[in-house]
């Protein structure tokens, strides 16, 4: 037998939508609550429904051993490497494919040549060497020689930043194949240079005592990935799109002058022959030194190395375990200090390289900051799982790799240093320091899909900031932040489903865009506790794996039973903002006489408010007093068809005295949003609600919801802690507010 649930009154519009008929035929539902299953790939035994790896994943490894030699007199490195490359894939492979991606700074990369460029005023002379391709410099890797094991050369051929070695026969599932190259090229000047790659890798001159600094990277041909989804990820190096690398086990041996000192990815495996007594008794005193750093290679020693310049050579040799590549930087000019931080009973090493003109903000800041990342990073992701994490100091640079970034952030020339210049330090620090977890452990593809590295990893960034810096500015990760650029030129906007070489707005969409996202889904759409299991199952499942964007969309809701496909929809498949408005309030009472509550003989007509006042011109505020409506007794509705459960008189008696608010909100920007309200009562206290996103299922532009309060509101406000990054509060207000014009802003100013 059918039930019936309870009166059917006017308030039924707590749980209904209002409907409006549509305008010139303007489409009204656009199935933003529809899933994404045919969207998303198809799950297979590779990568399930789930999200998480199947039972038949697989990657390939690629396992290096470098030597290198750096030509301090003419900026130059040579190097030989052999390459052991095991086909874990289902599929015989017949060729190989490398990046060589020093090659985007020839004189015939492709990146110079897509450009757009045009005629200004003015335009800078090292923007006009790139975009023409004036510059003298000899860039790009020279391949020397490409052999197999037995000393065979091998056939190649370079295209731009690619290079296929095809093999003597195919390479069979499970097979190992090794090879050797022979490789050199010229270093590029990172700081007054004219190449479309000056930023991430290069060398700084310092003229004052005329040495360098070299932070280097990219800096061997490294194996192209090759997985399940695509294949061969053998996209060029754009400039934009960074890089997607298979996981391997290191071992470099770097010679570099004598007096050098060298931060690289990995542990060093002969301190005793590359440091002094001194410096090694500090070295090991740094394993247990849990309060503060210690001081490896001090200023002093830093300055008498800049004065002799040795020329003699001393080999460093590093080795790393399970990484997916391998950068270094090098200088007679480092300080080095280290600290251990115990995360999970490991003690690895944070620590920090610089030159002088780094100092005193790098010694009081820069390990510190590193020590605080991987701490809070293996809070919300995994366990850091490395032995060391190191943070360089580099004029003009931020830069990511296993272990090692680069980073910038440098005093004045008199030691001193402004509160933006300390926080864009440490922010930065913080950053690149992260990318050891996003991406070089939770392992995406970065040429692809950017937001799933510096996106997610920009989140974790304004956690950490959050966390241990409570007086620092937040740039990116607050919903408020993101407004401005919500605001502009769709024309220049695109979805963060978008190849990395394809966004216009890389900061504003790829970081941005996403650390919000991601926050508004932690702090208001799922809450800080599902969201934070959710993210760390994420983590755990493809640690040391390569992750696509529907495994990360997949996994999220699986470990938290939360329908977030509107907002993958919303929030990374389209251009969609938010923008809620509070088109209107009415206040309602209950009658204070209820006739024939039993239903007999009812003089109500059907649906019929019998409010005494004109609703047909909407209120502007509460001042008029409330409206006034009866309510409809459940058997008179249904003719006694079905059988009364609800005691009509109990359920009138709880309506009685209270205040009826009906709200009508509409959907202004596309985006749909949870809802949030602010009752503020006459008494002056005040109440939040939250509504899901759900609330726009049925009709994605306006709904109506009524609520029942016991005290008499004086004023209503929608998003009222900017949760959502709404992009006009003007009208999330009720009663209105008189806003200030442009004209009252700019005489106030002039006041």
């Amino acid at each position: 037998m059918k039930k019936v649930l309870g009166f059917l009154l006017l308030l039924i519009a707590c749980t209904a939508w209002a409907q409006e008929k549509p305008k010139d035929n303007a489409p009204q539902w656009k199935g933003k609550f529809e899933q994404l299953d045919q969207t998303l790939p198809t799950p297979n035994e590779y990568r399930t429904g789930s999200g998480a790896p199947g039972p038949k994943y697989w990657q390939q490894q690629a396992d290096y051993d470098i030597t290198a030699e750096l030509n301090d007199d003419n900026q130059s490195i040579s190097g030989s490497e052999t390459i052991t490359y095991t086909n874990n894939s289902p599929t015989p492979l017949k060729y190989l494919w490398l990046q060589v991606d020093q090659n985007i700074n020839a004189k015939d990369n492709n990146t110079a040549k897509m450009a757009n460029t045009s005629v200004r005023d003015s335009s800078r002379t090292k923007k006009m060497a790139v975009d023409l391709q004036l510059y003298d410099f000899d860039g790009g890797h020279k391949i020397a020689s490409i052999k197999d094991a037995s000393g065979k050369a091998l056939t190649y051929f370079v295209n731009q930043t690619m290079m296929r070695v095809d093999l003597p026969q195919p390479l069979a599932s499970g097979q190992k194949f090794v090879f050797k190259i022979d490789w050199s090229f010229n270093i590029n000047d990172r700081m007054h240079g004219a190449t479309p790659n000056d930023s991430r890798s290069g060398y700084e001159y310092f003229p004052e005592d005329g040495n360098y600094l070299y932070a280097v990277a990219q800096w061997f041909p490294r194996m192209c990935v090759f997985d399940d989804v695509v294949g061969w990820q053998n996209k060029q190096f754009l400039g934009q799109g960074e890089f997607a690398l298979a996981f391997g086990n290191y071992k470099v041996k770097l010679t570099v002058p004598a007096d050098h000192v060298v931060a690289a990815t990995g542990s060093l495996k002969n301190a005793s022959a590359v440091l002094t007594p001194e410096q090694l008794a500090r070295y090991e005193k740094a394993k247990t030194s849990f309060d503060k750093p210690v001081i490896i290679c001090t200023q002093d020693e830093a300055i008498q190395r800049e004065k002799t310049k040795v020329k003699e050579k001393k080999v460093w040799e590093f080795e790393a375990t399970n990484v997916r590549d391998f950068a270094f930087a090098t200088s007679r000019k480092f300080i080095w200090d280290a600290q251990a931080v115990k995360i999970a009973g490991r003690t690895p090493l944070a620590m920090s390289f610089y030159p002088k003109e780094g100092n005193p903000l790098w010694e009081q800041e820069s390990t510190k900051a590193v020590k605080n990342t991987i701490t809070t990073y293996s809070k919300y992701s995994i366990d850091y799982p490395y032995p060391q994490a190191t943070s360089v100091h580099t004029a003009s640079i931020g830069m990511e790799y296993p272990m090692i970034c680069f980073n910038f952030g440098r005093p004045n020339k008199d030691g001193t240093f402004s509160d933006d210049k300390k926080w864009g330090m440490i922010g930065v620090i913080i950053h690149e320091v992260g990318h050891t977890f996003f991406p070089m452990i939770i392992n995406n593809d970065e040429r692809q899909w950017t937001w799933m590295d510096e996106g997610v990893n920009t989140f974790v960034q304004y956690r950490t900031q959050v966390e241990n810096y409570p007086d620092m500015p937040q740039r990116r990760g607050p919903a408020d932040r993101i407004v401005p650029y919500m605001k502009g030129d769709k024309n220049l906007m695109r979805p963060l489903m978008t190849n990395s070489e394809q966004v216009v707005q890389f900061g504003a969409e790829q970081y941005a865009k996403c650390a919000t996202g991601l926050n508004m889904l932690r702090e208001t759409i799922m809450g800080p506790e599902l969201f934070d299991k959710a993210f760390k199952e994420y983590c755990s499942r493809w640690a040391f794996k390569h992750p696509k964007p529907a495994d990360f969309f997949r996994t999220m809701e699986d470990a938290s039973a939360v329908d977030l496909d509107w907002f993958w929809r919303g929030w990374f498949y389209s251009t969609d903002y938010v923008d809620q408005s509070l088109d209107q309030v009415k206040w309602y009472k209950l009658r204070s006489t209820q006739p024939n509550v039993e239903g007999k003989d009812k003089t109500v007509e059907k649906g019929d408010l019998a409010s005494n006042k004109d609703d047909k011109k909407p209120a502007e505020d509460f001042s008029n007093g409330p409206n006034y409506f009866s309510v409809i007794p459940t058997d008179a509705r249904f003719n006694g068809e079905f059988r009364n459960t609800i005691d009509d008189k109990a359920v009138i008696t709880k309506l009685e005295n209270k205040n009826f608010y009906e709200i009508t909100l509409s959907n202004k920007g596309g985006m749909v949003m949870p809802v949030i309200i602010e009752w503020t009562y006459k008494d002056g206290t005040k109440e939040t609600e939250r509504i899901p996103a759900e609330i726009w299922r049925v009709n994605e532009t306006k709904v109506t919801k009524v609520f029942a309060k016991d005290k008499e509101v004086a004023s209503v406000v929608i998003d009222p802690k900017k949760e959502i990054s709404d992009i006009s509060t003007d009208d999330n207000v009720f009663p209105r507010v008189a806003q200030p014009s442009k004209f009252d802003e700019l005489k106030k100013k002039t006041n």
